[in-house]
């Protein structure tokens, strides 16, 4: 039964690779607590909502953040609701568990400054790296940070789809969503240098996608986690160094210099705006700081 859902997920409902697999890890962990790790034994149809919260009882036991809880309660419930839909079930028992509610924090992010220590000065011949490797890497951060694409539609993104003439991508995001980014002058200038770089490293003039590695294979998750710390570690005081952080560091940057909300949902591909919200709390807290270190009346405040 989980199969067929993971199965649903991926090719009715074209959940992401990455999802259908949390979804797949969660499901079989509970499955082995039900069945003490006999996987034949599992019958979704007999889970009562006490089996469930003795579930959530045991990973609250083995230190499991309530955060971590939640997403498993809700993968669990889930498959349930697929049940009911698809297969008869009458009830789905996760209805009925209640957690409490995890306090949202906000994004990390990478302050202007530091990104410009990261990526140094404006894009030329003589500026960039003139090896594959050093450059291809230098690229994989300036796109993360000037589109604020996701990590799985970077390693995705097809090299017919980068248009460096007019400036913009396309990429394909969650649930095989399209969207169209534009994008700046300097990382069109890159990518231009990039690709003639590339051909004479991989020797493969057209690859299918934009990003490869030096036998012109497609990247790995790995890869570009990799690559984003290297780049970031010493050169910032955010928190995470991930290519997530870049995402949040683009939506911060975007709403701080005067981009509206809904276009910045466009441009992330966020299905709710207020999914996209949360980079105003973070533009706020921003200019609280800025107001306390910088208006004398807010300092004679602080006492003393």
């Amino acid at each position: 039964m989980i199969n067929a859902f993971l199965t649903y997920l991926r090719c009715e409902l074209s959940y992401s690779a990455h999802t259908v697999l949390s979804y797949g890890t969660d499901l079989r962990q509970f499955a082995d607590f039900i069945t003490g790790k006999v996987p034949d034994r599992f019958d979704p149809a007999s889970i009562t909502t006490s089996d469930i919260r003795s579930w959530i009882l045991s990973l609250a036991d083995a230190k499991v953040s309530q955060r971590s809880i939640r997403r498993k309660v809700s993968a669990i419930s889930s498959l349930f609701n697929y049940m009911m839909r698809h297969h008869g079930l009458k009830a789905n028992p996760a209805a009925e568990i209640t957690l409490a509610k995890v306090p949202k924090s906000l994004p990390v992010f990478v302050r202007p400054q530091e990104m410009e220590e990261i990526l140094g000065p404006p894009a030329t011949e003589e500026t960039l790296p003139k090896a594959f490797l050093p450059l291809r890497d230098h690229l994989m951060v300036l796109t993360l940070y000037s589109t604020g694409i996701r990590r799985a539609e970077l390693i995705g993104m097809l090299d017919r789809e980068v248009d460096t003439t007019r400036r913009e991508l396309k990429v394909l995001g969650k649930r095989n969503k399209e969207r169209l980014i534009p994008f700046g002058e300097e990382l069109a200038t890159t990518i231009d240098i990039y690709r003639r770089v590339r051909a004479t490293a991989t020797g493969v003039r057209a690859p299918e996608y934009l990003f490869v590695n030096p036998d012109g294979s497609q990247l790995k998750p790995h890869t570009v986690l990799r690559t984003v710390k290297h780049a970031l570690t010493g050169h910032t005081l955010a928190s995470r160094l991930s290519p997530h952080t870049l995402r949040h560091s683009f939506a911060t940057d975007m709403l701080n210099n005067g981009a509206d909300l809904p276009g910045v949902q466009k441009l992330l591909g966020h299905k709710s705006l207020e999914t996209t919200q949360v980079y105003t709390h973070i533009t706020y807290r921003e200019l609280k700081q800025n107001y306390q270190l910088a208006h004398p009346r807010a300092q004679k405040n602080q006492g003393g």
